[in-house]
């Protein structure tokens, strides 16, 4: 904590970097750090080798993430990953290796997988529901500032990743950090007003979602929900909703269903996987690949053939659900 602060005084310039898979965490959380660190007089970029996906787009600042790398700053923030593969379309950026390997980084996380990053760090990485709890226990004893907005994102990020404080990663000190959010000016009410307003979908996506739950397979006598999104479907719909997210936490529901993945497919033979559970079980399976997170949801890629990664996919979901429980197979 004290190199991190010393890290911070010192720098001038800071970029606050997401990994390839925004989500309301990363995005809230980087927000935040902009608000925080610009109140500290200090000169913030955000930046996310991707386009912001348009259900983030209820979180007001979203538009400030550019997907250029400047490589210019005196100090890089990496928040809610520590891993090597979730940042390969950052450091394939030019001169973000580099700038990475010369740079004083910080990374700040909330899963507990060892960090896999190939350059020099110093992390603040605490068990949480959110990488922004972290954040916010950070701010607090370094007495930084956080504004209204500040909070309002801190809370939005809390309330993304732990499913409106539902996820058994919610302790009691998820809901004191939430409380006193509350107390600086966030309101849950107008963050749960707009995220409903961007998660309408059209007509088309509805009709997609349909077929999406008509192609769902179930394997291993039912325990596992798989559904594969191709490339051309990655295309034709991301833009307006991902795929992933239509049906994936809905497998969950499925009578028997442990684990549910949803595996895209991409044309340079990249293959990545969403693995939800409804037991602490996803962290293992997606470790598998050397992907990770957290045990109820987590995520991999690989480059290999989809048929090959469904083998290897029975092969770990049994494993993960064998170690859990023993006497159910």
């Amino acid at each position: 904590m004290n190199e991190m602060k010393r890290l911070v005084d010192s720098a001038e310039t800071i970029v606050v970097i997401q990994a390839e898979n925004p989500d309301g965490d990363s995005l809230a959380s980087s927000l935040a750090l902009e608000e925080i660190l610009s109140d500290m007089g200090k000169k913030v970029s955000l930046y996310a080798p991707v386009e912001i996906p348009k259900y983030l787009r209820y979180i007001s600042g979203w538009d400030r993430v550019e997907n250029t790398l400047t490589p210019k700053a005196d100090l890089a923030i990496i928040v809610d990953t520590s891993a090597d593969v979730l940042l390969s379309k950052v450091l394939e950026a030019p001169g973000a290796r580099h700038f990475l390997e010369t740079t004083p980084v910080i990374i700040i996380d909330h899963h507990q997988s060892a960090p896999t990053v190939s350059f020099e760090y110093t992390a603040i990485i605490e068990q949480a529901a959110a990488t922004s709890e972290v954040l916010y226990r950070v701010a607090s004893q370094n007495n930084w500032p956080i504004n209204e907005q500040a909070a309002e994102h801190l809370l939005a990020a809390i309330l993304s990743d732990s499913l409106g404080l539902s996820t058994e990663s919610v302790s009691s000190e998820t809901l004191r950090v939430a409380a006193a959010l509350v107390d600086l000016g966030a309101s849950p009410s107008a963050i749960d007003s707009r995220r409903k307003q961007f998660m309408k979908k059209s007509a088309e996506i509805l009709s997609y979602k349909g077929q999406l739950i008509g192609r769902i397979e179930y394997l291993l006598e039912g325990r596992l929900a798989l559904i594969h999104i191709p490339w051309e479907e990655i295309q034709q719909y991301s833009d307006q909703y991902n795929p992933s997210v239509l049906v994936l936490e809905e497998m969950l529901f499925v009578e028997g269903v442990s684990v549910a993945v949803a595996i895209k497919t991409y044309p340079d033979g990249k293959v990545t996987g969403k693995v939800r559970s409804n037991i602490p079980v996803a962290e293992s399976v997606a470790g598998f690949f050397g992907g990770g997170g957290h045990n109820y949801a987590a995520g991999f890629r690989v480059y290999d053939g989809y048929d090959t990664i469904v083998k290897e996919l029975l092969e770990a979901t049994e494993k993960a659900l064998q170690h859990y429980d023993p006497q159910a197979s």
